[in-house]
């Protein structure tokens, strides 16, 4: 059986990879992961991973909830009150 994870992210990587490695990260934290990996503190990887998909995930929240304000204030009301 396949990990539906594993596949998405290969996607991505695929999809993004060549723009997503040129963009640096803050100076330290690929020395940081690195020592995370050589000792292998799952513990504290998976964090990282945990608050960048919370962060993620409340950018495309706040991007969807931005975008429906802006659908909703196109629509027009059918009368005009005075």
């Amino acid at each position: 059986m396949t990990n539906p994870y594993a596949e998405w992210f290969e996607q991505l990587r695929a999809e993004y990879g060549e723009q997503l490695g040129a963009m640096p990260l803050p100076d330290g934290l690929p020395e940081h992961l690195h020592a995370l990996i050589q000792s292998r503190d799952e513990e504290a990887i998976q964090f990282m991973i945990k608050l960048a998909w919370q962060f993620g995930a409340q950018v495309g929240y706040a991007a969807g909830a931005k975008q429906n304000d802006l659908d909703s204030a196109t629509v027009r009301p059918r009368r005009v009150q005075a």
